[in-house]
């Protein structure tokens, strides 16, 4: 997945690995995300492949940086991996709900602190996404006007995010309500 992500942001405009790394965090870091030698590794690939090319941009008093431009070819299999439609649900893997099937009934207060724990860090992901997730978008418009319209699909995805954060909070609220009285205290 990394790759058509990286083809996707390069279609925008030639990046360093840098700076695909920063795109990343502020775009499909939400729902993709991605260690920068991953992204190195895969770049690496993509330019052996033909789907990328890069040069090296000196610059003064810095380190050069090496910039990638996506390729015919790179923009060819892009196309393609869009046009091919999503088939199977895919199975969004969560450590919490482990903890919580296999947590001991009588365990009641350790299994609430880590309930807790991931309400704040869901309400904190929740402002994120109200707040600093609309910036960037808009960031991301300023900088290239002619991707102004991207911004409904990108504000899809925000919206997304948004939602699930909302339903998890929810959940985590109920399921919070119920052990406190469903469960037996040890107390």
């Amino acid at each position: 997945m990394l790759r058509y992500i990286l083809l996707g942001l390069l279609s925008y405009r030639p990046m360093s690995g840098y700076d695909l790394e920063g795109q990343i965090k502020v775009s499909t870091g939400n729902f993709w995300h991605a260690k920068l030698s991953q992204i190195y590794a895969t770049l690496k690939r993509l330019e052996e492949e033909g789907g990328v090319v890069s040069h090296i941009d000196p610059q003064e008093g810095r380190p050069d940086r090496r910039v990638y431009q996506i390729m015919e070819a790179g923009r060819e299999e892009l196309r393609v991996w869009l046009a091919e439609p999503v088939t199977e649900h895919e199975v969004k893997k969560d450590g919490l709900l482990v903890k919580v099937f296999f947590h001991p009934p009588e365990d009641k207060e350790s299994l609430l602190a880590q309930l807790r724990i991931q309400l704040q860090l869901h309400r904190s992901k929740l402002a994120e996404y109200r707040q600093e997730s609309p910036e960037a978008i808009q960031h991301m418009i300023a900088e290239q006007p002619e991707l102004a319209s991207n911004a409904v699909l990108w504000e899809a995805t925000r919206r997304f995010g948004e939602m699930y954060e909302i339903t998890y909070i929810q959940w985590l609220e109920d399921t919070i309500l119920t052990v406190e009285n469903r469960l037996p205290s040890t107390t």
